[in-house]
């Protein structure tokens, strides 16, 4: 059986360094992570002005965040805006456009009220990080989200 670990950064680098411990501990194949793409935005979101999209596809500055995983592509979310989608959950989010982040959160296993909840983090400039673990490694994922500073780090069923 196997769970959901999901938190939010607000700093780009805890971020970064949260997704290369998970790496390292052997969690990379089943993190995902959504964020803001501030540069087609337009705006200085809320990561303070920090472009989460430059280089998505020239392997440029998103190296550290989202070039570290697989699966990396620009969507844009009606009220959210263009965002960048990477791991497992971008091919959940490309099926769902309409239903918005928290639409593809659900089909991820997390409640329809906590997925609006992490939607709207993504929408004020938040950085979603989530992975799939087994029984045996949740506390330790969810254990790295805190470690780098990661809020509202919950553990949600599969479904």
């Amino acid at each position: 059986m196997s769970k959901v670990v999901v938190g939010v950064f607000h700093d780009r680098n805890q971020a970064e360094e949260a997704l290369e411990n998970l790496k390292e501990q052997g969690f990379d194949r089943d993190i995902s992570l959504i964020a803001k793409d501030e540069q087609q935005g337009g705006g200085q979101g809320g990561m303070g002005g920090q472009d989460l999209s430059e280089g998505t596809f020239t392997g440029g500055a998103l190296g550290g965040i989202a070039g570290l995983l697989a699966g990396v592509g620009a969507l844009l979310i009606p009220g959210v805006g263009p965002i960048i989608a990477a791991g497992p959950i971008a091919a959940t989010l490309t099926g769902v456009v309409t239903g918005g982040i928290a639409g593809g959160l659900i089909d991820y296993g997390i409640p329809e009220e906590r997925g609006e909840y992490y939607e709207e983090q993504v929408r004020q400039g938040g950085i979603l990080v989530s992975m799939k673990a087994s029984d045996e490694k949740v506390e330790e994922a969810a254990s790295i989200l805190r470690q780098y500073g990661a809020s509202d780090v919950e553990l949600h069923q599969v479904v």
